[in-house]
């Protein structure tokens, strides 16, 4: 999430009502297909899959002719590449695709991938799903070296970082850059004769293996999969690095093994309710996160209104441990954009509902527990309870399916400074006083682990990537840290 530090962050914050404005935001979706005669149309059409994965841009690039095509381009994928005529401009067999959120660079359309770099090894487009932790860091010893960089991106980092390498293939070359960068990553790769994928050692972020009549597809997520009517095939393990030729699938394994720590907020909040992450439905994880959060945290209630659209399995889960009704106590208006325009206060004000609106019939005269995925920085559950208190709620009783958020992240998820998240610098009862509901509770740690499986978090070894609950961060942070990266030096690489 972008935050304007000259944004009020208290309970008279902003005028208009958006769920999405205080919520943390997706980081990116990859996509890339080798072997399909409408390749760039399969891409099109994965991308419109992960559209929640980041909307402010989105990227084409192909190989076919015996060259390169790109089209890439700010806002969403279908008011762009729902036309034939720009999927026309993409042929070829093979092609990457990629939605972005910006959580390193600007939104301009330099920094929208996949990019692309012409090297002495051939053509090379990557698109990146994460953020890179030492990536400033690696910057300025590049440009010091000598590389000009044409965006701000930390994705072109790995560009030059192949680039420098003396290795003869350009996939040895592309390892050599991998070995040299910290923090999250899924990357999809492509060159002339090559579709590359490559997950980061610890599988902090996801990548998928799929098929579809014979050819290999890499994505982020299997909901992309289903869209196009392919089959799953397998996760990409942590630390691997896969090569899709015409000859198959090429499984590289070039990092020391480590136990796997995937992020937990593609559980939480990011993926599709309809995927399927590290083998486990995350529909029914949502449920169950709210099935833990009833049995941790149940006041006396008449209905549960989930807070649209995240909310609503956990709530499912908690109406269903409880035994409380579930009702739709908020309605969305699906039609409703971002580019309106409120030219006065009065008419900020009247906007207030536009996209959501109290169903009050289920709301006046009752008590009523509201159940959301997470709590950032508080401002937009200030006006949700603020809303069923003007359509004569009884009570409002507020619950949360994630523990409190009290660290920022650096993989790829765009959150406030520490000091603007709520859960960092307020209690609970100075939380509840701040929201101004009648009582909150947040899912625990250990009920998190037990809705995907686990009996609860192992302090010694935990499963997942869960820092933003915990500080357990899991890598180096060599660019908040000021530690000195890359060992090796181009000549040892050369060696």
């Amino acid at each position: 999430m972008t935050i304007d530090s000259t944004a009020p962050t208290g309970a008279d914050a902003e005028d208009v009502f958006d769920l999405d404005s205080d919520r943390l935001h997706e980081e990116c979706g990859v996509f890339g297909v080798f072997g399909h005669p409408e390749a760039a149309a399969l891409v099109a059409l994965g991308l419109h899959a992960l559209q929640h994965r980041g909307q402010e841009a989105a990227g084409i690039v192909s190989h076919g002719d015996n060259r390169f095509h790109a089209e890439r381009r700010l806002g969403l994928v279908g008011d762009h590449f729902s036309d034939a005529r720009v999927i026309a401009r993409l042929p070829g067999r093979q092609a990457i695709g990629h939605n972005r959120y910006s959580t390193t660079g600007e939104t301009i359309l330099r920094n929208v991938q996949p990019l692309f770099a012409e090297l002495d090894a051939g053509g090379l487009a990557v698109a990146h799903n994460g953020n890179l932790t030492n990536a400033l860091t690696l910057r300025k010893e590049l440009v010091r070296a000598g590389a000009i960089c044409q965006s701000t991106s930390d994705t072109e980092v790995i560009l030059h970082l192949v680039a420098q390498s003396r290795r003869p293939r350009i996939i040895d070359r592309f390892v050599n850059a991998l070995r040299e960068i910290e923090g999250a990553y899924a990357l999809v790769a492509l060159t002339e004769n090559k579709l590359i994928g490559a997950r980061d050692p610890l599988g902090i972020r996801p990548l998928i293996l799929g098929e579809l009549d014979g050819c290999y597809i890499l994505t982020s997520e299997t909901c992309a999969l289903d869209i196009i009517g392919a089959k799953y095939v397998r996760d990409i393990d942590n630390g691997e690095v896969v090569v899709i030729t015409e000859d198959g699938v090429q499984s590289l394994r070039p990092f020391p093994p480590q136990k796997m720590r995937p992020c937990i907020f593609e559980f939480v909040y990011f993926a599709r309710p309809d995927s399927i992450v590290q083998g486990k439905s995350v529909y029914e994880v949502r449920k169950l996160m709210g099935v833990e959060l009833a049995r941790e945290s149940l006041p006396e209630a008449d209905v549960i209104v989930p807070v649209p659209d995240s909310g609503v399995p956990a709530a499912i889960g908690f109406s269903q441990a409880s035994g409380i009704p579930f009702e739709l106590g908020i309605i969305r208006n699906h039609y409703v954009g971002r580019t309106f325009i409120q030219p006065t206060q009065g008419v900020r004000e009247l906007g207030v509902r536009m996209k959501h609106n109290a169903n009050r019939s289920q709301i006046e005269g009752k008590r009523i527990v509201l159940v959301d995925d997470s709590l950032v920085r508080g401002t937009t559950s200030v006006k949700i309870v603020k809303m069923m208190r003007d359509a004569g709620a009884k009570e409002v009783h507020f619950r949360l399916a994630c523990p409190p958020i009290t660290h920022s992240d650096y993989y790829g998820i765009d959150t406030p400074e520490r000091e603007k998240l709520l859960a960092a610098t307020h209690t609970l009862e100075q939380m509840r006083e701040f929201i101004g509901a009648d009582s909150l509770a947040f899912l625990s740690v250990d009920g998190l682990y037990r809705a995907m499986g686990f009996e609860e978090r192992d302090d010694l070894r935990p499963q997942f990537t869960d820092h933003c609950f915990t500080g357990d961060y899991p890598t180096l942070l060599t660019d908040l840290s000021g530690e000195t990266p890359r060992q090796l030096s181009l000549i040892a690489e050369a060696s």
